[in-house]
């Protein structure tokens, strides 16, 4: 039934079992080969581990078989606690851990034990009754009765809601289409255990016909409830519900689904939620659907990744930016990448000059069909495509162990989705790099990104390609205060973040890499006399523009025939004292009062 139900879920599940299941850290095995046999004893003892930990020995045969023998620390604490035992309650769950932990298996090995070990017990009472019911007939004289004859659970005439027993909730359809395939690797040895996924952009029927009988269910809380509405599934007879990457979910605006999930499953015996951080929002959750939860912290998202390496290039503008990228990509290093946008335009735009420029890339974002998004991942899995330009979409949930690259050519909105970004290489024990590309006004978003993770970035600079601007070495203080007038980064200066070059007037941003320097704006000047700035910023005409504006200020100049001149108490007196020509002090004619740097 396993088997059959792979075939069905092979055109949208990934073709490989994700290596998310199990971190870099595990031990493959090593085959037997007809000169050697000593490699299968260490084999033996490493299968051990996860024995020791109280799974079905099916469960055990099945991670052996996929290559793995030593448990994660997230899977050595999490497992024992989510089974509990004969003399402990199962708990619920909150566990913290980042991308590539294995976490997956943390949560599906428990819930597919229990669901093992209730269909066990099942099938053996039902062989008890089967069994007292021929002893009873055999004394009555009568023949033995028959088994009941398997119905098709596709036949219309003898269709009935499905009622799993687990429910796994993903934010991202990629993700639960992960999930699924990786709970039908761990369940090859299970007879009688289906998986099915649920997720939208899929057929209506094809998606029933998948849940009939299913034990565990991983589905995205959209397309669930309205399988749900038309009763086509049943949700009162839940009894383990899983919530995956539950700060995402509360990113996507999944909460009243979460809420209305929450009550359609109030029966359940326990609920597992993970996610990379323990952030109010995430507790606040886990108090509604939740109790007296255990906490789990086992990676912080402080955590340095040991074996990506992490690269910054400030750059001065789009251009640039793309001139970087265009140098990366043709590194012949670079096995496949993934290349982040900010936005579905932006990751549309690239893709296409991407493919103009001569290489193999395609995009995926939501706004593509689910059909499209399948496809293009199946070739990124199969090596027909190098490389992905991607939204925060492809984020969580995609493991391409061949990934060697990641680039961030749109920073993302979140500083928490950067380790999630980076998370997709440098996995199942191979080094991976990651490239930023950061212009000078996205400096607040890396600021952030360095004080979440605690690590400083590698700012990197391409000989010929360098920016014209030097790079920000600290982070500006946040809030207003604390100094005098603007000041510098890290001396208390406010919150404005450094100055800007007034080498000439460009619309807001200064001259960049690839750019010839604009004439200089008189406005500039006449801007520069009111902020108090020395002499020395003008010359010419300029500069005698800059004499009779900063004379004006400080009272050498005419205003209306009147002489005005800052006195001390210009707080009483409005601003500005002197005699006015009969007019009263206070606001010169103007309408703009420009107030000194040291005021």
């Amino acid at each position: 039934m396993t088997d059959s139900l792979q075939d069905v879920q092979g055109a949208v599940a990934p073709a490989s079992l994700s290596n998310e299941v199990f971190n870099e850290s595990f031990t493959p095995v090593v085959p037997a080969t007809p000169d050697t046999v000593a490699p299968q004893a260490p084999v033996q003892a490493d299968a051990q581990a996860f024995a020791e930990l109280g799974l079905a020995p099916e469960l055990v045969a099945a991670v052996r078989d996929l290559g793995y023998t030593e448990p994660t620390a997230v899977q050595h604490k999490a497992i024992p606690l989510a089974m509990g035992d004969a003399n402990t309650a199962m708990v619920d769950l909150m566990v913290s851990s980042q991308t590539g932990s294995g976490k997956t298996a943390a949560f599906l090995l428990p819930v597919l034990h229990t669901l093992l070990a209730q269909q066990n017990a099942a099938h053996a009472q039902a062989e008890a009754d089967f069994a007292r019911q021929c002893a009873e007939a055999a004394e009555r004289g009568e023949p033995a009765p028959k088994r009941p004859r398997r119905q098709n659970p596709t036949n219309p005439r003898q269709f009935k809601a499905a009622t799993p027993g687990a429910l796994v909730l993903c934010p991202t359809r990629e993700l639960a289409q992960q999930v699924a395939h990786d709970a039908i690797g761990l369940v090859q040895h299970c007879r009688g255990l289906r998986i099915a996924n649920v997720v939208g952009g899929m057929p209506y029927q094809l998606q029933i016909a998948r849940l009939q009988n299913a034990n565990l269910v991983v589905a995205t809380p959209g397309r669930l409830l309205d399988l749900q509405r038309s009763m086509q599934i049943k949700l009162d007879q839940v009894q383990f519900l899983v919530v995956d990457e539950a700060d995402r979910m509360l990113d996507l605006g999944f909460a009243d689904d979460l809420a209305e999930i929450n009550q359609l499953t109030i029966q359940r015996k326990q609920t597992m939620m993970f996610s990379a951080t323990f952030a109010p929002r995430i507790q606040q959750l886990a108090a509604r659907v939740m109790r007296e939860p255990r906490k789990l912290q086992i990676d912080s998202p402080q955590e340095k990744h040991a074996n990506i390496k992490q690269i910054l290039h400030w750059a001065d503008h789009f251009d640039h930016k793309r001139a970087l990228l265009d140098h990366w990509l043709r590194d012949s290093s670079i096995q496949q990448a993934i290349v982040f946008a900010s936005t579905q335009v932006e990751c549309d735009g690239l893709a296409n000059d991407l493919q103009q420029a001569g290489f193999s890339a395609v995009a995926l974002h939501g706004a593509l069909s689910q059909g499209l998004r399948n496809r293009r991942l199946m070739a990124l899995r199969n090596g027909q495509v190098q490389i992905l330009v991607a939204t925060d979409v492809a984020a969580r949930g995609i493991d391409v162990p061949s990934i060697s690259h990641v680039f961030n050519f749109g920073l993302p909105m979140k500083a928490e989705d950067y380790t999630h970004r980076i998370g997709r290489t440098g996995r199942a024990g191979r080094d991976g790099i990651a490239v930023t590309f950061a212009e000078f006004r996205d400096q607040r978003r890396v600021f952030d990104i360095e004080a979440f993770t605690r690590q400083q970035f590698n700012a990197e600079m391409i000989p010929g390609m360098e920016p014209t601007r030097r790079a920000p070495t600290a982070q500006p203080p946040r809030g207003f205060g604390g100094g005098k007038g603007r000041g510098r980064p890290g001396e208390g200066g406010g919150a404005r973040g450094p100055r800007r070059d007034h080498g000439g007037f460009h619309g807001g941003r200064a001259p960049g890499w690839g750019e010839a320097a604009a004439p200089s704006h008189p406005r500039s000047h006449a801007r520069d006399g009111f902020q108090g700035k020395p002499a020395h910023h003008a010359d010419g005409a300029g500069a005698k523009r800059y004499q009779k504006d900063s004379g004006a200020f400080a009272g050498q100049g005419k205003s209306a025939g009147a002489t005005r001149t800052w006195s001390p108490d210009r707080d009483a007196r409005g601003g500005f004292g002197g005699k006015g020509g009969g007019k009263p002090a206070g606001r010169p004619q103007g309408g703009r009062v420009f107030v000194p740097r040291d005021r």
